[in-house]
């Protein structure tokens, strides 16, 4: 535990979950208030082990039946050896399969799909790919992917998210998309428009189906598959498998190959502490005391409410502090270029509510704060796993009262 510093500040944090604005017909389940946590959870140290799997994969990148121009695009990123999701799945899928992919977040899931599927586009024009995200950020993130990965083929695609302009997304729309990357709700409102007809798509991506089930969209989700062409190749990808997703998968996808990652867990790599704010101390001065830490260089501060968040990332600003916020009333644009700055090193401190707790790979975050409490200890989990990334070590605080 955080013991006082030399101003007789105690450093805490804390973090809370966003409200997503969805219709009452869908519904979240229940989740355990956060004061019910159990803090000495919080308090772990990373794991340092002395020797280390090797994972040593049966293919090369340039191994698999791609086409080339797709095959130089991967070298010029500097690709050479799939990592365990991309070596089971690639080759299931380029046999047009469809794939139940079970793998944590940042263990390159978004290559392991769009690959074979831009693959599948280079060969045949008229095959058309639907990918359902949770959130914004995640849809930008694959679409960036794949415009790397489809650099010079001329396929078109288009981002279908809330928040953006929705002029840009129609006219995206109208050039015949091979790839339309979007969110449930934004997908559902160009539907009954008349802007989207999903028979048209014989490819079909579910990603991070676990949190679009915690964030009510899994009959979003139903109506969407309903509408898709059949017969279609479905892939599903998801860190967990609870049960509704199981189902899901059973009922939609035709005799799917299920390839299961076992990964080390995130946190193992992260140091865990909690910080303690006494009666009568200020928290955002025990904040402020600790960020000034030459160790928190780079760092994601998790609040419970979209006004908390921008609140206090204004309070860090006029502070002196380089920081900036993302959550759901910002416009995408916002949000997009405050996780652009921070990505690239031009901010120092994000501050945001969970809708980046997954989903985002954003490297080298030195720590996590939880300046307030998260609902559960599944989402403390995806919320450190921010840090501690690619076998790196990473550190989380979280703030108790």
């Amino acid at each position: 535990m955080f013991s006082r510093n030399s101003r007789g500040r105690t450093p805490g944090r804390g973090v809370g979950a966003n409200r997503f604005g969805r219709p009452t017909f869908r519904t979240k389940r229940k989740r355990p208030a956060a004061q019910e946590l159990d803090f000495t959870q919080f308090v772990k140290k990373a794991i340092q082990t002395t020797e280390t799997e090797v994972f040593n994969p049966k293919h090369r990148f340039a191994d698999f039946e791609m086409h080339s121009k797709l095959k130089a695009n991967v070298a010029a990123c500097g690709y050479i050896h799939p990592t365990p999701i991309q070596d089971g799945a690639i080759p299931h899928i380029l046999e047009s399969r469809d794939v139940i992919g079970v793998a944590n977040t940042g263990t390159g899931k978004t290559a392991a799909f769009l690959l074979p599927l831009i693959h599948k586009t280079f060969k045949h024009r008229t095959e058309k790919v639907l990918i359902v995200v949770p959130t914004r950020e995640l849809a930008l993130q694959i679409e960036e992917e794949l415009r790397k990965f489809s650099a010079g083929s001329g396929l078109h695609s288009a981002l279908c998210i809330g928040g953006a302009h929705m002029g840009n997304q129609l006219k995206s729309l109208s050039r015949n998309p091979s790839f339309v990357i979007g969110t449930p709700g934004r997908l559902k409102d160009l539907i009954e428009r008349g802007k989207l007809h999903l028979a048209e798509f014989n490819n079909v991506v579910l990603d991070e189906v676990d949190r679009m089930l915690d964030m009510g969209f899994i009959q979003d989700i139903k109506y969407l598959v309903a509408l898709l062409k059949t017969p279609r190749q479905s892939l599903f990808f998801s860190a967990t498998m609870p049960r509704e997703i199981a189902e899901l998968a059973k009922k939609f996808a035709n005799d799917p190959v299920t390839i299961t990652i076992k990964s080390r867990a995130t946190a193992e790599n992260v140091d865990q502490d909690i910080v303690r704010v006494m009666p009568r101390e200020e928290k955002i001065e025990v904040l402020h005391n600790l960020l000034l830490q030459p160790a928190l260089h780079k760092v994601l501060i998790f609040g419970r409410t979209k006004h908390g968040v921008e609140k206090l990332a204004h309070r860090l600003v006029e502070r002196g502090f380089s920081a900036d916020s993302i959550h759901g009333d910002k416009s995408q644009a916002q949000r997009a270029r405050a996780l652009r700055r921070f990505k690239n090193d031009e901010l120092a401190i994000l501050v945001a509510t969970d809708v980046a707790a997954r989903g985002l790979d954003i490297p080298d975050v030195t720590h996590v704060i939880n300046y307030e409490l998260p609902e559960n200890y599944e989402d403390y989990i995806h919320r450190i796993g921010r840090t501690g990334r690619a076998s790196k070590k990473g550190t989380a605080l979280t703030f108790v009262d």
